[in-house]
């Protein structure tokens, strides 16, 4: 499972949990609902610490697969021909040779 919904579920255990614990109490139901909040997030920052570092490690490390994506492309743009094939999904493992196709046979030729 990833660390994002692990978090984010143990978040959501918590605060229902802490909301359940204070359904007897007097209050209204908003007061209980924030007071649980509240609680719930104190508590998930001692509880939850190691899969909120976890989730951090999986964001930081999808943030600098995108930055790296995104120099690759701004090269590509740039004219960098080797950024463009190092980022080509569409492009064959073996490079090609500039053999006539099928298609440059069919077009005419300027003599």
């Amino acid at each position: 499972m990833s660390p994002a919904v692990k978090y984010t579920l143990g978040r959501l255990g918590l605060f229902v949990l802490i909301f359940v614990l204070l359904l007897p109490l007097p209050l209204n139901i908003l007061v209980k609902a924030m007071i649980a909040l509240v609680v719930s997030a104190a508590a998930s920052y001692f509880l939850l610490a190691d899969w909120r570092n976890r989730m951090g490690e999986q964001l930081a490390s999808a943030a600098s697969r995108r930055t790296a994506e995104k120099q690759r492309l701004r090269a590509a743009l740039a004219g960098d021909e080797e950024a463009a094939a190092a980022g080509d999904r569409a492009a064959l493992p073996t490079e090609a040779t500039d053999a006539p196709t099928d298609a440059d046979s069919n077009s005419p030729r300027a003599t």
